[in-house]
């Protein structure tokens, strides 16, 4: 299993980052895809989950802003992340299941 994030970067409150993840090594089109992030000083967070058949759920915080979705013809899932707060300031991990995350990607929302 192997899973690359990328697409996190500085940006102002309100702005939007999407969030990509390129899975490798395993069957991904029928895999429950997950999006967990860890702010600074704080513990691991799950944001997102997506599944098989692209049903999703997310964290209270983020409904309405962020959209997950995959790709399986890339073996990619992606986190559109709008309407972003100082608050959603994180590494960013995805991981198939419960499993094993990426090196996770960088968000930070400040002004």
């Amino acid at each position: 299993v192997q899973l690359v994030e990328s697409g996190g970067g500085l940006v102002q409150p309100g702005g939007s980052l999407r969030l990509s993840c390129a899975a490798s090594g395993f069957t991904f089109s029928s895999s429950i895809m997950r999006w967990t992030r860890q702010a600074p000083g704080k513990g691991l967070e799950w944001v997102s989950t997506i599944y098989g058949d692209s049903t999703t759920s997310y964290i209270d915080s983020v409904k309405g802003r962020f959209t997950i979705s995959r790709d399986n013809a890339k073996n990619t899932v992606y986190l559109q992340m709008n309407s972003l707060k100082a608050e959603d300031t994180a590494v960013y991990y995805c991981s198939r299941g419960f499993g094993r995350r990426g090196q996770g990607t960088q968000v930070t929302v400040s002004s």
